[in-house]
């Protein structure tokens, strides 16, 4: 036989080797996964993007395999290596594509519906049909799916010790069975001192240093910037808010005021020490008001907890889901407060209830008012705590990442109702 004939095609060689360095990186990218920190949410992003990608280089290298038969097995192999040879090869195929594929059912059927995004720009859709199970089928589903990933992960540890050590045992010690240069075109059978060979090994050893060196973007800290709202709608806004004045024109009587663009109603917290920031797009407020009436005084705020906006997409797809908002059963917050009272010039508290993931806790909200004819200004700062509501589900509602307090800032300006 030729020499071409007794290797693998080119395509075949590239696809091999580049599938192995993705095999070993997600090897040592998997091992950085642990926590729930901002890092390891990132490089689970990554291992998903990379897990993927083996599957579709999987898929083309077996089609590849169908139409072009590889080259024959040295004759002098015996017939236990080449039974072996052939289901370590078989084997491969099995885990390339079912590893994959077990993680792909974990993130169709997990409880926080995080979305994927191949290299945090591809959308990669769920498995169709999984993520509308009803939660015990789900969650089913989501078991075998742990469980057989766990397993393929042994097995591919097997295999990859088979396939090295039976490539390095024809390399090193059998001169008349060429079966590296079948990968490696120029190796030569029998020579320990393969320029190829430490090619190789210098390539899984850069592999394994980019896979503990690269730091993945983290998920975005704050929202981006605000979208311009209409006079009915309320829009967030980065302004600060004005220090209280007298009022110039103050109204006689609690009167209905009118949220105007340029509003916000943002929160913060803190994601393994990162400060983590966001804010409701879409929220109402009714407002009827007056300095010298608190006691006709009142407001209740509406917001749709689907509108939130942290700044990351991701993020932003799971916060909706059963472990935080449960936006499918409570899609809306209230805050109604029907009692105020002065606390100096300028300032006053607003002591209400707040409904949240439908449980109703008290609420006190400090807040600094000025009034300029028929315009106000609000601002005002608050913090609870989200365990309380049952924000945060499963592995979250512990508070060692993601603390219990979170503030909440509300930045207002208004127009006072036409009579």
């Amino acid at each position: 036989m030729t020499a071409r004939t007794e290797r693998y095609a080119t395509v075949a060689i590239v696809l091999h080797w580049t599938i192995a360095a993705l095999i070993v990186l997600q090897i040592v990218i998997a091992g950085r996964m642990e926590g729930r920190t901002p890092e390891a949410f990132a490089v689970l992003q990554l291992h998903k993007s990379l897990g993927i990608t083996v599957l579709l280089l999987s898929l083309l290298r077996l089609a590849w395999r169908f139409a072009n038969p590889p080259p024959p097995e040295p004759a002098t192999l015996a017939r236990w290596e080449r039974t072996l040879s052939l289901a370590v090869h078989w084997g491969f195929y099995v885990v390339m594509i079912l590893m994959p594929v077990t993680g792909w059912i974990i993130v169709s059927t997990s409880r926080t519906a995080i979305p994927t995004l191949l290299y945090g720009v591809v959308p990669w859709p769920h498995i169709p049909g999984l993520p509308e199970l009803a939660p015990a089928a789900r969650h089913t589903w989501h078991e075998a799916g742990e469980t057989a990933h766990g397993l393929i992960i042994k097995g591919a540890y097997v295999l990859i010790a088979l396939h090295v050590a039976g490539a390095l045992k024809h390399q090193l010690f059998r001169r008349d069975e060429p079966v590296l240069s079948r990968m490696a075109p120029g190796a030569t059978g029998g020579r320990w001192l393969e320029p190829r060979l430490f090619a190789i090994a210098a390539g899984a050893a850069a592999v394994v240093a980019f896979g503990y060196l690269y730091r993945p973007p983290l998920p975005h800290t704050a929202p981006a910037a605000p979208p311009v709202a209409a006079e009915a709608d309320v829009a967030p806004s980065t302004g600060t808010p004005a220090p209280a004045t007298a009022a110039t024109s103050a109204p006689t009587g609690a009167v209905k005021w009118i949220v105007q663009p340029g509003s916000s109603l943002r929160f913060g917290t803190e994601w393994s020490g990162t400060a983590i920031g966001g804010r409701f797009d879409r929220w109402t407020a009714d407002i009827v008001f007056a300095p010298d009436d608190l006691a006709n005084s009142n407001v209740r705020v509406a917001i749709d907890m689907a509108s939130v906006d942290t700044g990351d997409a991701q993020r932003d797809q799971s916060l909706p889901a059963a472990d935080w908002f449960d936006t499918a059963t409570h899609p809306k917050a209230t805050f109604t407060a029907t009692r105020f009272t002065a606390a100096g010039e300028g300032r006053y508290v607003a002591h209400g209830t707040l409904t949240l993931r439908g449980v109703s806790k008290p609420l006190t909200l400090p807040f600094r008012l000025t009034i300029d004819g028929d315009r106000a200004t609000v601002s005002g700062v608050t913090s609870l705590d989200r365990t309380a509501f049952g924000v945060g589900q499963g592995e979250w509602q512990k508070t060692d990442q993601i603390p219990a307090k979170v503030s909440v800032r509300i930045d207002l300006k208004a127009r006072r109702a036409s009579p």
